[in-house]
């Protein structure tokens, strides 16, 4: 039993969600995080100083926190190959990735998000959705570009590094904006769609 606390609105829960459904793990998920509250108690500190969702809690009493570490995780330890790619270089271009998310991606758009999906329309800052989006058309541009040569994030397979940039796009893809054309994506993002371990999160909308 893989114990998760996190609410579903979270990016960084819901990859989670993906990533033990892919791996047919049994997960029993604790609502916490924003209107659950729940992070500033003293209990949980102790186990996420952070503060932050999601943590998890193996079967072995393994507590675990920051959303991409717990991907690489549980991928490593349950994948056996795959969705943790034995081959030390093709692991390191799906860990180059999943960064690339967490360091670039994630924050060139979260000002577009935050104002578009969780601030009323009379107090959104105009602003800071022009440059949020400016920010990230050109990230998404690079990995429209690496997805002309690659089915996946890191080739042919789907492997750990397609579940953080997937939540990223799908949240992308929520955004009332326009957006210029940019196949590959769709197609990749697509592909993932149609994944059994995705449903319930790609198929969810943002909040």
């Amino acid at each position: 039993m893989l114990r998760l606390w996190g609410r579903t609105s979270s990016i960084n829960v819901r990859k989670v969600i993906w990533t033990a459904q892919e791996l047919d793990l049994t997960l029993q998920r604790t609502d916490a995080g924003g209107q659950f509250g729940l992070v500033r108690e003293a209990e949980y500190l102790g186990h996420n100083p952070n503060g932050l969702v999601p943590l998890i809690e193996d079967e072995d009493g393994y507590r675990l926190w920051e959303s991409n570490v717990i991907v690489r995780y549980l991928c490593a330890r349950y994948a056996h190959g795959g969705l943790y790619p034995d081959n030390i270089q093709a692991r390191f271009v799906a860990e180059q990735w999943m960064d690339w998310q967490q360091t670039a991606f994630n924050p060139a758009g979260r000002d577009a998000f935050i104002q578009l999906i969780r601030t009323p329309a009379d107090q959104r800052d105009d602003a800071r959705i022009v440059h949020s989006v400016n920010a990230t058309v050109p990230l998404l541009a690079m990995l429209e570009a690496h997805l002309a040569t690659h089915a996946y994030m890191t080739g042919d397979a789907f492997t750990m590094a397609d579940i953080p940039v997937g939540c990223e796009i799908h949240r992308w893809f929520g955004l009332p904006l326009q957006r210029p054309a940019m196949p590959n994506i769709d197609r990749w993002f697509q592909s993932l769609v149609e994944r059994s371990g995705a449903r319930g999160v790609l198929d969810m909308q943002i909040s």
